[in-house]
């Protein structure tokens, strides 16, 4: 298990990755168990954001879906939220659980497994969204968006950043589809987290809900 220490605006975030971590049926490593660029992007566009007025994270619930070790739910955490839920597939519960724990966050933060496509309306509807690299494959963008449906209300916000690479366009013409509308931001080139010396391109969107027929914008 590595163990980071990453540095936003003066606002240290531990976190600990298992690179070990495999899925028990196909072998493969679990990617969620690492902490991935887009993660360090939206949180540190969101610090940005929160210091220009741009957007706020002060007493707002907030909900991360496909948090893998969780930064940006943590970062909002220590930044004002008053609620946070970290959720992802079961195996990487654990360690999104000891990621709260190193940051001595368990009275803000809570953890809990939820698949994509499954109901989040026992959650309440969230105050923000936050989605760190979920758009890899289009064919999961309807059991996303489902989700999403189930937590967003009139006012909710929602947030997400991606590498830019073959696929992304695909998942949010999907997610337009599905209901969802995404805004770029911001672009924004940068070392790899893993590869310093290897650098590639970013973006972050602002993400809201469209209204259409069948769809009521309330819930």
């Amino acid at each position: 298990m590595a163990i980071r220490e990453v540095v936003i605006d003066d606002t240290c975030v531990t976190i600990h990755e298992c690179d070990n971590l495999g899925d028990p049926i196909t072998g493969r490593a679990i990617t969620g168990s690492w902490l991935w660029d887009s993660a360090l992007c939206l949180s540190e566009w969101i610090s940005e954001a929160v210091a220009n007025n741009q957007v706020r994270i002060s007493s707002a619930t907030v909900l991360e879906l496909g948090a893998g070790t969780g930064l940006p739910g943590l970062f909002a955490a220590t930044s004002g939220a008053s609620h946070v839920i970290l959720t992802d597939v079961g195996s990487l519960v654990p360690n999104l659980c000891a990621n709260v724990g190193a940051n001595g966050l368990e009275d803000l933060v809570q953890v809990m497994e939820l698949k994509w496509g499954e109901d989040a309306s026992m959650l309440g509807q969230v105050d923000v969204l936050l989605l760190s690299d979920l758009f890899y494959d289009p064919e999961e963008m309807p059991a996303l968006a489902k989700t999403m449906h189930s937590v967003w209300a009139e006012g909710t916000r929602g947030y997400a950043a991606s590498e830019v690479r073959d696929g992304v366009d695909e998942c949010l013409k999907v997610l337009q589809q599905e209901g969802f509308e995404s805004h770029e931001v911001t672009l924004m080139t940068r070392p790899l987290n893993r590869d310093s010396v290897e650098t590639a391109l970013f973006a972050v969107y602002v993400i809201s809900r469209l209204s259409y027929t069948g769809l009521d914008s309330e819930n």
